[in-house]
């Protein structure tokens, strides 16, 4: 299995590319199978998750193609064809590595009038229920079975009549399995508290341009009109607002001057403001995202909430530049509750980090050094990398495998920033 090694001190600076999300992607990807026609998406990152998907999808009959890829671009273009689905079926083995899986239930519903999908696995994390992605499908008329861990789901005779419903707490993933399975829908479906990630956006403006019926976009209120069919289209992926900002913290903690390219920072104004908080300079800038820093780090409060809150999955990489910081910070986890197994790690590194329940209080430190580490999911694993690139020595991150779930070629792109950073097979 291969580890990144890390040989700190050297200060970032230039100008990398974002990736296409990959939170975007892997719900734009199950789009096709709402419609017989190719669906194209541009800008589709090189990731271990994205893969996995991608097979999930020909379980089901759907052509995949990948076009104009040469090896040392960034991103991908791939076409998606589901003319006829050959099963309605998401097996344990092909689920069981990725949570994302379980948005394959609300399309193939509506696609086929029936869905049958293990239940997901992915980072652990902390308790991550569907509840509420299957009382959102029940209101729409779904009638839900449980059974041997699995889920199916059948719509009546006709398809999905459509339906309301109002989510208790904010669900993203809740909220697009529940637009997905509406735009097929008989009538409409009205859905109230939905999620207003960027991500959710980039869904609905997707599902759009296939010719689906959404209004309230952008907001927590969703009415979606059903349509007869949807037709193909070409789209590309937004850029990852996750990736920017960890690219971001990795160059405030060592004193760096960054350019994200296509990174928005209207999409990122709480990660934004958290970095300027901190004393980091944050500029839009044309194109992208200039991120500058003299490292002299100030400590903040922060708290982890929905959008257009701080996003969960930037509080470990805000946890690892914060260890710098002049101070003590205090972070406060409301998503999650086991979100915080990259602390010890830290520790190991030389940082000063408690955590009493959901609350971790960062106690600032003159240095870190290096270690031998180890991810413990997606967003841990690049706080480490991020502790690594200033810490003194050398540090090595095992269990690669986190990273390459949602990390486009880290190695190659802290690379052009002038870290000092390898990927190297385990002995």
């Amino acid at each position: 299995m291969d580890k990144i090694i890390i040989r700190g001190g050297q200060r970032l600076s230039g100008t990398v590319p974002v990736s296409g999300a990959k939170n975007a992607a892997l719900t734009l990807l199950p789009c096709a199978l709402l419609t017989d026609e190719p669906v194209t998406l541009r800008n589709l990152p090189r990731l271990a998750d994205i893969d996995g998907f991608q097979h999930l999808l020909n379980q089901f009959g759907i052509s995949t193609s990948i076009a104009g890829a040469r090896p040392e671009d960034f991103g991908r273009v791939m076409t998606l064809q589901a003319t006829r689905l050959t099963s309605t079926v998401a097996p344990y083995d092909l689920v069981r590595k990725m949570r994302a899986s379980i948005l394959v239930l609300g399309p193939l519903l509506a696609r086929a009038g029936e869905a049958t999908v293990s239940l997901p696995g992915g980072c652990a994390i902390g308790n991550r229920p569907i509840d509420l992605h299957l009382k959102a499908l029940e209101a729409m008329g779904a009638r839900i079975e449980l059974a041997a861990g699995y889920v199916r789901a059948i719509a009546p005779d006709g398809g999905l009549p459509g339906g309301t419903y109002s989510f208790p707490l904010v669900s993203v993933g809740a909220t697009e399995n529940a637009v997905m399975a509406a735009v097929l829908a008989r009538g409409t479906s009205v859905l109230h508290n939905a999620a207003r990630e960027p991500e959710i956006v980039d869904l609905c403006n997707m599902l759009a341009a296939m010719g689906a019926q959404i209004e309230g976009i952008g907001t927590s209120d969703l009415t979606i009109h059903g349509a007869e069919r949807l037709h193909g289209a070409t789209y590309m992926v937004m850029p990852d607002r996750i990736e920017a900002g960890s690219y971001a913290c990795a160059a405030a903690i060592t004193g760096g001057d960054v350019t994200l390219t296509g990174a928005r920072i209207e999409e990122m104004e709480a990660t934004v403001q958290a970095l300027r908080d901190a004393g980091v300079v944050v500029e839009a800038v044309k194109g992208g995202l200039r991120v500058a820093s003299d490292g002299d780090l100030r400590p903040v409060t922060l708290t982890t909430a929905p959008y257009p809150g701080l996003a969960t999955d930037m509080q470990a990489q805000l946890m690892a530049m914060l260890t710098l910081a002049k101070g003590s910070s205090v972070l406060t986890e409301t998503i999650f509750e086991n979100r915080y197994m990259h602390v010890p790690e830290l520790n190991r590194m030389g940082a000063r980090i408690e955590t009493k329940g959901r609350t971790a209080i960062v106690h600032g430190v003159e240095r870190l050094t290096g270690a031998e580490v180890m991810a413990t999911d997606l967003r841990a694993s690049m706080s480490l990398v991020i502790a690594g690139l200033v810490a003194e020595g050398e540090t090595q991150v095992h269990r690669l495998y986190h990273l390459d779930r949602g990390y486009e070629r880290l190695e190659e792109k802290f690379a052009r920033l002038g870290a000092d950073v390898e990927r190297v097979g385990n002995d």
